[in-house]
């Protein structure tokens, strides 16, 4: 690594620890941000994940190497971390640290929108299921109650042989759409509760539409478990698409993610183990900051915690 990657990745570190610095001063005057920070596993998961999304966009910056460059086939492989290579090299000769960086813009972007679409379709199909009940709410649950039973794995094993593999925006759709159904369930309890609540009768009572009551009434105050599902839902989406590279049926080889990552060092996980246990613990880091994070997010917005 060069001087200028190591200054990038400090300011980063720098930027990181400050952006958590300040939301934390923040919530010294605001008792929703102080239950937020309640629990210090949310600190460190807000501060891992908002290194990690500078990491993603400053990727540029902080790789060293073209992350599908094979530097030399024949000297160059498996080599251990050093001050040239501060994680190593693969068993074909690119280096790790610039795959794995460039590998977070892949997997953070394909576990965030995968999440966007599930828990804007289950939210949706949740809504209309709690709000109109009878036979909508039979209809729609029990189509959920079928893709609940369809292992999501054997669904997108079908679509890549349908389609002969799925580019990056395919690939974030079908996760997408097969990741929804448990939201579903769970916005439905919360708009089933809230349908007949106080505030949703008077405006019904005042003319309001179904779809004005649902969209400015009842979503509004289910937004708890909605944010809560989606933060969980990223990690959820994130170890599915590594599961699905490193089975090959995802990112397509050469472009590094997290998954083909571990797959690409897995004939030589014994003599170069660098090259798996870095890509897999950026995922499990992910995958807890954001379980941290998101019992922050449910802290904060829990109405029975409220002064």
């Amino acid at each position: 690594m060069t001087l200028g990657n190591w200054f990038a990745l400090l300011v980063a570190l720098v930027v990181a620890a400050e952006v958590v610095r300040a939301l934390r001063h923040r919530a010294l005057r605001q008792e929703r941000w102080r239950r937020f920070f309640r629990l210090r596993t949310t600190s460190w998961g807000l501060g891992i994940l908002t290194f990690l999304v500078l990491v993603a966009l400053a990727a540029p910056l902080l790789a060293p190497f073209d992350p599908n460059r094979q530097l030399d086939i024949v000297h160059l492989t498996n080599r251990p971390p050093s001050w040239t290579f501060l994680l190593g090299t693969d068993p074909l000769s690119r280096d790790v640290w610039s795959r794995l960086v460039y590998g977070t813009r892949v997997s953070l972007g394909i576990g965030a929108l995968g999440a966007l679409v599930a828990v804007a379709l289950g939210t949706l199909v949740g809504a209309l299921a709690g709000y109109y009940r009878r036979w909508i709410d039979a209809v729609l649950m029990r189509g959920v109650d079928v893709g609940l039973a369809l292992p999501r794995i054997f669904v997108l094993l079908m679509a890549v042989a349908l389609w002969d593999g799925l580019p990056f925006a395919a690939l974030v759709v079908a996760i997408g759409l097969t990741s929804w159904f448990g939201t579903s369930r769970l916005v439905r309890a919360e708009v089933l509760s809230l349908r007949q609540r106080d505030f949703v009768v008077a405006a019904r009572a005042l003319g309001a539409g179904s779809s004005r009551v649902i969209v400015r009434h009842v979503l509004p105050n289910a937004a708890a478990p909605i944010i809560v599902s989606a933060a969980l839902g990223v990690g959820n989406v994130l170890l599915l698409e590594a599961a699905l590279s490193f089975l090959g049926i995802g990112v397509p080889p050469p472009d590094a993610s997290w998954g083909n990552m571990i797959a690409d060092g897995m004939p030589s996980i014994y003599t170069a183990p660098w090259s798996t246990f870095f890509p897999g613990l950026a995922i499990s880091l992910v995958v807890m900051s954001l379980n941290g994070a998101a019992d922050g997010v449910r802290d904060a917005l829990d109405p029975r915690e409220a002064p």
